[in-house]
């Protein structure tokens, strides 16, 4: 018997779906499961994912050990609150990043999801000071950034269209020019020089702007900043939501330079896209401030689903996923993106054509911008034969699962081609 459940009329009657315009018609593409790289529409049609389904997915879609974990452990204990309780999956998995990560990092707030991540270093940042009785309220954040959707996270981003319509809520920050063009270490000497003492971190995300654009820069402007914040005492975050996980190449972006923030901010792919989690590690150093008889130093910040043991389980699988065979094939791609953007390059509408680690990128020449219908239409082009690309306005970019073998990038690379074909 067919299942009557009509789910683009119910869709259409009912959900609402992140940043789109829903006056503009598109309906939405029913997705009936996913395997490896690939998704599968409601008629079976595979599509390649070549994003990574907003850049989650690390190992591939429906992976067996990563599911595995999440049923036995569904099976014990599916949750229980985190306040005043903890339990094996989130204590093992703690143990597990901070065997990796870099520097001497050793505390780990989970939450759930990446801009809140991000809200949980900013409030640690400031309480710090305000815990020590010194009044630091300003945060140094990079033009071009972008640190989530939550209001924290929108004061620390880039001003611009994502944040137009809550300007007037938003706090202020002092911003370091894009490292990729500019001195910043020259600005970040100048804005020490002259309010050194309100300053209370500089956050960035380390050698990728993300949804800023893609944007490359050097691994010895992340030095620099590294050195100066050092120097002066002031903390150092890092935004690693995107570039975690091995996608810039090492397991941590900060790796490139050979420094380690004082706060570090993890999500996407740290459950390899299976449940949604969050996890902001930090010095014991910065522990220790909050650490008091006083309950009002207490860092008061919680989530309903704080380290969310199915979470954890899965979590702690991806990691396990994350070996030299793995690593093997972050080269792969790294190679198949290098010799493609070298073919790009040579094309006349091609612009700034970029490679790190597992991500590609470029611009196509065409007024710069979000909203630059050219994004729409190459996701349109793509999606018809049987590829995902979700380009930031004239900001092309590839970000494949690690699964993804060279005949499926190949795949996308013969779309990429097509479209500039017609240029």
């Amino acid at each position: 018997m067919t299942d009557p459940f009509d789910i683009s009329a119910v869709d259409r009657a009912h959900l609402w779906h992140p940043y789109t315009q829903h006056g503009l018609g598109r309906p939405p593409l029913p997705i009936a499961r996913a395997e490896g790289a690939y998704l599968y529409d409601s008629s079976g049609r595979p599509i390649f994912d070549a994003i990574s389904s907003w850049w989650v997915t690390l190992h591939g879609h429906a992976h067996p050990a990563i599911a595995s974990a999440i049923a036995e452990q569904a099976g014990t204990l599916e949750h229980v609150m985190f306040a005043g309780f903890t339990h094996e999956p989130a204590a093992r998995l703690a143990a597990a990043l901070l065997e990796r990560t870099p520097g001497n990092l050793c505390r780990v707030f989970l939450s759930d999801n990446g801009s809140t991540a991000v809200e949980v270093a900013v409030k640690m940042a400031l309480q710090f000071w305000r815990n020590a009785g010194e009044s630091r309220r300003l945060i140094v954040a990079l033009e071009h950034a972008y640190h989530g959707d939550t209001f924290g996270a929108m004061s620390l981003s880039e001003r611009g269209l994502f944040t137009a319509a809550f300007s007037d809520h938003l706090f202020d920050v002092l911003r370091l020019p894009d490292p990729g063009t500019s001195d910043t270490g020259l600005v970040l000497d100048q804005l020490l020089a002259e309010r050194r003492r309100e300053i209370a971190a500089v956050i960035v995300e380390p050698m990728l702007l993300g949804a800023g654009g893609m944007r490359v820069w050097s691994a010895d402007a992340l030095r620099e900043i590294r050195d100066r914040t050092a120097r002066q005492g002031i903390l150092m975050i890092a935004d690693e939501v995107l570039t975690g996980f091995g996608r810039t190449g090492p397991l941590f972006a900060c790796e490139h330079a050979g420094i380690a923030p004082d706060i570090l901010c993890l999500s996407k792919g740290i459950t390899g896209g299976f449940l949604p989690l969050g996890a902001t590690l930090t010095t014991e150093r910065i522990f220790e401030r909050f650490l008091s008889v006083e309950r009002r130093k207490a860092l008061f910040h919680g989530h309903s689903y704080t380290a969310n043991p199915l979470a954890c389980a899965a979590a702690i699988a991806s990691w396990a996923l994350l070996d030299d065979t793995c690593a093997e094939r972050r080269r792969l791609i790294e190679r198949c993106h290098r010799r493609a953007i070298a073919e790009f390059a040579r094309h006349a509408a091609v612009r700034a054509p970029r490679v790190l680690g597992t991500v590609l990128a470029f611009e196509i020449e065409a007024e710069s911008g979000y909203l630059n219908p050219i994004g729409a239409e190459l996701h349109a082009f793509a999606l018809e034969r049987g590829v995902l690309l979700r380009p930031l306005g004239n900001t092309v970019y590839l970000l494949p699962p690690y699964c993804a073998t060279e005949s499926d990038l190949d795949r996308a690379y013969d779309v990429l081609r097509a479209f500039l074909a017609l240029r």
